[in-house]
C-alpha cells in the first residue's frame, strides 16, 4: 500500500483553489458577487484578452476597513456566516470565504478599498499567496481588485482555457445573469476598453431585459406575478410566437441567485403545453422568492444546483403563475412577431404614438404646449378652459405647422361664446339642445349631425329653469347613459371573405384580423372537450351501427386493464373478445369522423404510457379528437360557418393557438396599414 503523505501549504492551496477558479469567469463571479453582498449600487466589470490578462471590478459598497484587509485574503475567512446555524438560511450570494484565498493562489492581486468611516482608504498586493505591502491610498468609499496574469504559476490549468472570444463571452454571459438578478444595481461591462453592456439600475427588470438582450427580445415577453402561500413567483415570459429552437433562454433565480432548476423548467414548460410547438421552448426570466431555509445552497461548488425542500410547492407555484400570464395574453398575434420582422428596428423603437402626427421645430412645440388650454369637465361633456381655441375642441398647432402625408390642416373654428343672458345650464337643458350647442362650437368642417325639427322659441325657453313635462323622459338622465354605452361597448367582428379557402380576413375596431380557420376550430374544440373532461361530462352521440374495432394484444391488454381512461374520454367502450372492442358511444364533436385511429390511438398511449401522468395522455388525444373534427383549411366554407366560427371566437377569449402552439389569428392594425402605405410616417 502505498504511504499517506501530508500535502504542503502550496500545493494544497493550489488544489484548493482550481475547485473555485476554473477559468476567467469564476473569477468574476466571486468578486461581482462580493460587490453585490457589500451592498453596492453600481458595479463595473474591465476585462482583456478574455480576462487572462487583466480582470478589474470596481464597486461602490460598504467597503473594507484596514484591519481586516489581510484577513479577507485567508482561507475560509468570511463576513457573513459565523456559526453553523447560519448556513441553515443564507441570505447572501458568498458564504464559503475561499473566494479571494483561491484567486490570489493563481494570480496576482491588488485591493483598493475604503470603508464609509475611513477618511484614507488602504491598497494590499498579492501574487500566488506571496503577501505585499498594506499602505495606505486614496480612493472613494468602495473596493477595487484587480487581477493580473491568471493562472501565470499553474501552466497546467493555462493550456486549458479557450481563445479570448470565447472566455470574454462566458464573463460577459455570466455578468447578463447577475444583472438580471439584480436589476437595482448598475452594471457595467467594458471589454477591450470597449463598453459592451450598461444597465440602468433603476429597479425594473423589464428595463434592464431591454439593456441586456435587446428590443427582439424584450418586445416578446409578458409580465408573471403571483403568490402561493409563502412562494412568489415573478418576471416575465415570452409569448408562443416568440419561442425558440433551445433553452439557451430560460433563466431561473431563486433569491436573487442564478441557479439551473430541473423543476422550475419542467414548470415553465409544463405551463406552455398546448401551446407551442413541438421542438420549441420558451425564453423566461423567473425569479423565486422563498424562505431561505427551504433552499440548500451549499450543494455544488459553483453554487449553480440548490436543493429544495418542497420541489412539489414550487412546481404548482411556478406552473399556476405562468399558466395565470398566459391566460391573460392578447388573442391576436401582431404581424411583425410571425413570418420574419415586417419593420426595421428604427420603425419599432420609434414608433410614433396614437393620433395625428404632425412636424413642428422645438420652438414651435414650447409655443402649442403654453397654449394648451386646461381640461374641465361640466355635466360629462370635456371642455377647454382658457380661450383661443374651440370651447368643446382642441387648440390648432401654431403657425408653420406642417402636416404628414395625406393630412389636410383642421379648418379654422368659428368663435363662439355663450350668451350672458342665457348661460349654459345642464340642468334642464334636453339633449338635442346639448348637441346644438356642441355642434355649434365645433369647427365649420365638422359634420353637424341631423335632429329633429325644433318648434319655434325652444332654444330660449330652454336657457330658463323651467319644470319639466311630467309626459316627456329626463334629458339629463339619457344622454350621458348614451354616452356611455357606446364608449363600454366592444366593437362586433365583420367578416370580410375568405382568402385562398383557409384563412378569413375579419374587421375588429381598428384591427385587420387574418384568422387561420383550421387552427381556429380545432382549439375552440379542444377547449370544449377539456372543459367537458374536466367536469366529467364529456357529449356523446350514440352510432346507430355499433363499431367493433381490432386491437393488437398489447394494445387490448392495455385497454381491459384501464376501462375507465375510455369513459373518460367520451367513448362507451365493452369488450368484445379476442382483441376487439365493440363502441357504442363517441364524442359528440367527432360527428362523421372515423373513430378507430383514435381508439388505437388512445390503447398505444397507455401501452406507452411510461412517466407520462394521465392528464398528458387525455391533452394528446384531444389534440387528436379536435384535429380531425375541425374545419379542413384548402376546403371553402359557406358564409354561416364563416360568421359561426366568428361568433365562437369573440365568445371564447382564451383562443390565441391551436393545441399544436401556431397562432389563431394575426393582427395588422389600421396604423400599421397607413405606414405601409405611406399615408403616416
Amino acid at each position: 500500500m502505498p504511504k499517506i503523505n501530508i500535502l504542503d501549504r502550496e500545493t494544497a492551496e493550489l488544489i484548493a483553489a482550481g475547485e473555485v477558479i476554473e477559468r476567467p469567469a469564476s473569477v468574476v463571479k466571486e468578486l461581482v458577487e462580493n460587490s453585490i453582498d457589500a451592498g453596492a449600487t453600481a458595479i463595473t466589470v474591465e476585462i482583456q484578452h478574455g480576462g487572462v490578462r487583466l480582470i478589474r471590478v470596481t464597486d461602490n459598497g460598504c467597503g473594507i476597513e484596514r484591519e481586516d484587509v489581510p484577513k479577507a485574503f485567508l482561507r475560509h475567512a468570511t463576513s457573513k456566516v459565523l456559526r453553523p446555524e447560519d448556513l441553515d438560511r443564507i441570505g447572501t450570494l458568498g458564504f464559503r470565504g475561499e473566494a479571494l484565498a483561491s484567486i490570489c493562489a493563481v494570480s496576482e492581486c491588488e485591493i483598493l478599498t475604503r470603508a464609509a468611516a475611513e477618511e484614507i482608504g488602504t491598497r494590499y498586493t498579492l501574487a500566488g499567496e506571496c503577501a505585499g505591502e498594506l499602505a495606505e491610498a486614496g480612493c472613494p468609499v468602495g473596493t477595487t481588485v484587480t487581477v493580473k496574469n491568471l493562472f501565470y504559476n499553474v501552466p497546467a490549468r493555462m493550456k486549458f482555457l479557450k481563445k479570448d472570444s470565447t472566455e470574454g463571452t462566458a464573463v460577459a454571459t455570466l455578468i447578463d445573469r447577475l444583472a438580471l438578478s439584480h436589476p437595482e444595481i448598475a452594471f457595467k461591462l467594458i471589454r477591450d476598453r470597449e463598453t459592451k453592456l450598461a444597465t440602468p439600475g433603476s429597479g425594473d427588470l423589464l428595463a434592464t431585459i431591454f439593456a441586456v438582450y435587446g428590443n427582439e427580445f424584450g418586445r416578446g415577453l409578458i409580465p408573471v406575478e403571483c403568490e402561493s402561500g409563502p412562494i412568489r413567483v415573478s418576471g416575465y415570459l415570452a409569448r408562443p410566437e416568440c419561442c425558440r429552437p433551445s433553452r439557451s433562454m430560460e433563466h431561473f433565480f431563486i433569491n436573487r441567485r442564478y441557479v439551473k432548476s430541473v423543476t422550475m423548467m419542467a414548470a415553465v414548460e409544463e405551463s406552455y403545453r398546448n401551446h407551442i410547438m413541438v421542438g420549441k421552448f420558451p425564453g423566461c426570466i423567473i425569479e423565486l422568492t422563498i424562505d431561505p431555509a427551504q433552499v440548500d445552497v451549499n450543494v455544488h461548488p459553483a453554487k449553480l444546483e440548490v436543493k429544495l425542500s418542497d420541489e412539489r410547492s414550487v412546481f404548482d407555484a411556478v406552473v399556476n403563475a405562468c399558466r395565470g400570464a398566459l391566460s391573460r395574453m392578447n388573442r391576436s398575434v401582431a404581424v411583425r412577431d410571425v413570418g420574419g420582422k415586417r419593420f426595421s428596428e428604427f420603425e419599432l423603437y420609434h414608433r410614433p404614438a396614437e393620433g395625428t402626427q404632425t412636424r413642428m421645430t422645438a420652438e414651435q412645440y414650447r409655443q402649442m404646449a403654453e397654449s394648451l388650454p386646461e381640461k374641465k369637465t361640466y355635466g360629462g361633456v370635456s371642455m377647454l378652459s382658457s380661450g383661443g381655441s374651440s370651447r368643446y375642441g382642441s387648440s390648432l398647432p401654431p403657425k408653420g405647422t406642417s402636416y404628414g402625408m395625406g393630412e389636410q390642416p383642421p379648418a379654422e373654428p368659428r368663435k363662439w361664446e355663450p350668451k350672458q343672458e342665457a348661460p349654459i345650464k345642464t340642468e334642464n337643458m334636453t339633449a338635442e339642445k346639448v348637441i346644438d350647442d356642441i355642434a355649434e362650437a365645433l369647427p365649420a368642417a365638422a359634420e353637424k349631425p341631423e335632429l329633429a325639427p325644433q318648434e319655434p322659441g325652444r332654444e330660449a325657453a330652454a336657457a330658463e329653469p323651467a319644470v319639466p313635462d311630467e309626459h316627456e323622459p329626463e334629458p339629463i338622465e339619457e344622454a350621458p347613459t348614451v354616452a356611455g354605452e357606446e364608449e363600454t361597448t366592444e366593437p362586433e367582428y365583420r367578416l370580410i371573405g375568405e382568402v385562398f379557402a383557409t384563412y378569413l380576413l375579419a374587421e375588429h375596431g381598428n384591427e385587420l384580423l387574418l384568422i387561420d380557420k383550421h387552427a381556429a376550430h380545432e382549439r375552440i374544440l379542444f377547449n370544449r372537450l377539456k372543459r367537458q373532461h374536466q367536469s366529467g361530462r364529456v357529449e356523446r352521440q350514440m352510432l346507430l351501427v355499433p363499431l367493433t374495432v381490432e386491437l393488437a394484444r398489447e394494445q387490448y391488454d392495455a385497454a381491459m386493464q384501464n376501462p375507465d381512461c375510455f369513459e373518460r374520454a367520451g367513448f362507451a367502450v365493452e369488450d368484445f373478445g379476442e382483441g376487439c372492442l365493440r363502441v357504442r358511444e363517441v364524442p359528440a364533436v367527432l360527428e362523421d369522423v372515423p373513430a378507430e385511429d383514435l381508439l388505437c390511438e388512445l390503447c398505444e398511449r397507455l401501452l406507452q404510457r411510461g412517466g407520462m401522468d394521465e392528464e398528458a395522455i387525455y391533452d394528446e388525444l384531444y389534440h387528436s379528437v379536435a384535429c380531425k373534427a375541425a374545419i379542413k383549411g384548402n376546403i371553402p366554407s359557406m358564409e354561416q360557418e364563416q360568421q359561426e366560427l366568428l361568433r365562437l371566437l369573440k365568445e371564447d377569449p382564451t383562443v390565441r393557438n391551436c393545441p399544436h402552439g401556431r397562432p389563431v389569428a394575426v393582427v395588422i392594425t389600421r396604423r400599421e396599414l397607413e405606414r405601409m402605405f405611406g399615408r403616416i410616417v
